[in-house]
């Protein structure tokens, strides 16, 4: 029992950390122009 002192908030900075990082990918434009990319590939250099 004791151990859940310790997993609970573990468990919840964890998830705040996630959060946090999707939140700062999606600031800083990671998935503007998803498509794009995808057609790329089938360009000819």
């Amino acid at each position: 029992m004791d151990i859940l002192f310790l997993l609970v908030p573990l468990s919840v900075v964890l998830a705040l950390a996630i959060l946090g990082a999707l939140a700062w990918a999606v600031w800083r434009g990671q998935f503007d122009g998803v498509e794009a990319e995808g057609q790329r590939i089938l360009e000819n250099d």
